[in-house]
């Protein structure tokens, strides 16, 4: 009912305000650039390959996306850039040792801890779970964190 004399509403009851946006969560913004495939979406799986603005793809995935000559292809926005395999380069990655995750049965009650990354850096040891900047060398692949990179100082690989 309303406006019956019982109660006078004030202008904040009355006027809608403009809507708020929505936030991304920052968390889940990292686990999904860190952990899952740009243009597939899929679980990153070796062999891994990353293109010069630095996302990630599942090797396989970019090889269909390029052999897929048909002409109702949908035009993919993270991977518009890549003409040719050339555009990407193979990362040779460093297993976290302290990473369990495809190790373990799955059984489908299990947590997954998305804090904990799949690779680290084999110089300083940071994981690659996107709290640490990361760098790949284009010529061999390797992958180190900005923090090695600045401590090395060399613009040569580490191997």
């Amino acid at each position: 009912m309303g406006c019956d004399g019982g109660t006078i509403p004030k202008r904040h009851e009355l006027v809608k305000g403009p809507r708020k946006v929505e936030k991304v969560d920052k968390v889940a913004e990292l686990v999904a650039r860190w952990f899952y495939c740009a243009l597939s979406q899929e679980k990153l799986r070796r062999p891994i390959v990353a293109c010069e603005l630095g996302r990630l793809y599942n090797k396989d995935a970019v090889i269909e996306y390029l052999l897929d000559k048909s002409p109702d292809k949908t035009p993919m926005e993270s991977a518009s850039h890549i003409k040719s395999i050339k555009n990407v380069t193979e990362l040779q990655l460093v297993d976290n040792p302290a990473w369990a995750g495809d190790k373990e049965s799955i059984k489908g009650d299990k947590y997954d801890d998305l804090q904990a990354a799949r690779f680290i850096c084999p110089v300083v040891g940071l994981e690659m779970n996107g709290r640490h900047r990361f760098c790949f060398l284009r010529n061999c692949g390797c992958v180190f964190s900005e923090r090695a990179l600045k401590e090395i100082k060399a613009e040569v690989c580490h191997k």
